[in-house]
């Protein structure tokens, strides 16, 4: 028997007014996943509880099995697992963005999607600036982690740094940076001035110089949030009694992989973004169903669309997915046996808010041995399985669910 598990990260959405009053999912051409769901059962899922920010975090952790109630401790420390980062019991991690800041303002959340090269010339950059005897004094011992394009990783003692109330930079953009870090304690307004420090040390940096001589938006300061202790997770075979793998192009889900003792299968031309090379992923995750009972496929382009505003390219990721990836797995999975496969969203990324909302999202679950019973709801979008059988259920109950 084998599981997957397709998540189209942010894919769900509100009625668009430049598509007719309709959602991507409506008007984006997705035979494969409109089969599944013809064939399968429906219904909602809630992956976010209401008393946790709709990240894709606590979205993802309850895709994957594990209610955030319990085992949330923050996204920094998630993504440091995929990096292979190494804390003490007292080291806080925080998610750090480069950004773009214009007048005390965020500008740009991604910088202009910088390039990994440019941005560890920066990383480098800032822990070198920062290890100065003077700096030193004044801000305490401290670390920054390249990562990949603008997502990196940063750490720094003090347990209590936890409980510090940040916000997640694509959900400020053009907003004022000092309505955000409205801090009264002295260690964490110590955090607020590394990151206008940060600005003294990007701002003039040749990798900015260039970038701007080139029209592109520079990386010249660093945003911290999401911050907490390393988690504590449960192993995923132990729990299941199934093995499993992760497809991600994005630290956050591959870190969920590593604390969940799932494998991560790396593939190559995978970016987390427009450009990401779907039919890769979908060979791969093909390719991994010969080795894996249970299988999590993540595709993060429908989020990056979202927080861009860009209905094109978020029909186009929709429609790539269903193509090249969903496509490819239905061809081969056949070939192991019984199968389920579930589609899903973390959470919706709306084109007209350019954020995530905490939406139940919509989920079709296809059985090769159940076809008799489906829901027959005819296409796969927000509304159409609102009255299927399988009504609204927490998403950390879903890969229970699936090998009941």
């Amino acid at each position: 028997m084998k599981y997957v598990i397709l998540i189209g990260d942010g894919m769900s959405d509100y009625p668009i007014s430049e598509l007719n009053d309709k959602t991507p999912l409506e008007v984006a051409n997705k035979p494969n996943i409109d089969e599944l769901t013809k064939y399968g059962k429906v219904g909602q899922l809630k992956t976010v509880p209401d008393n946790l920010e709709p990240g894709s975090d606590v979205a993802n952790m309850s895709i994957f099995g594990y209610d955030p109630q319990k085992y949330y401790t923050g996204r920094g420390p998630l993504e440091a697992g995929s990096m292979g980062v190494k804390t003490k019991k007292n080291e806080v991690i925080f998610r750090c963005n480069l950004i773009t800041e214009n007048n005390g303002k965020i500008e740009d959340f991604n910088a202009g999607h910088i390039t990994s090269e440019e941005a560890s010339i920066l990383i480098n950059h800032l822990n070198n600036e920062f290890l100065k005897d003077s700096i030193l004094d004044q801000f305490g011992d401290l670390k920054f982690y390249s990562g990949i394009s603008y997502r990196h990783l940063f750490v720094k003692e003090g347990s209590n740094l936890s409980n510090l109330k940040t916000t997640p930079p694509h959900d400020i953009v053009g907003q004022k940076i000092d309505d955000f870090t409205k801090w009264d304690k002295d260690e964490f307004l110590n955090i607020k001035n590394i990151m206008l420090y940060s600005k003294e040390v990007l701002e003039n940096h040749s990798i900015n110089e260039e970038r701007i001589a080139n029209n592109k938006k520079p990386a010249n300061m660093v945003w911290l949030w999401g911050q907490g202790l390393k988690p504590s997770m449960p192993n995923f075979q132990e729990i299941y009694g199934l093995n499993g793998s992760v497809i991600t192009g994005v630290d956050l889900l591959k870190g969920l992989g590593v604390f969940a003792g799932l494998k991560n299968i790396n593939v190559p031309g995978v970016t987390g973004y427009f450009d990401t090379d779907y039919k890769a992923k979908g060979k791969y995750a093909s390719k991994a169903l010969n080795d894996n009972d249970f299988l999590f496929v993540h595709i993060e382009a429908p989020d990056e669309a979202g927080h861009a505003g860009n209905i094109e390219e978020k029909i186009k990721a929709i429609e790539r997915i269903d193509k090249h990836v969903l496509g490819q797995i239905r061809n081969s999975i056949s070939e192991y046996g019984d199968y389920k496969i579930a589609i899903l969203p973390d959470h919706a990324t709306p084109i007209d808010i350019r954020t995530h909302t905490r939406d139940p999202v919509p989920l079709a679950i296809y059985s090769s041995f159940e076809e008799d019973s489906s829901d027959e709801v005819k296409i796969y979008t927000e509304n159409s399985v609102v009255n299927g059988s399988l009504g609204i259920d927490k998403a950390h109950n879903l890969v229970r669910n699936m090998i009941i």
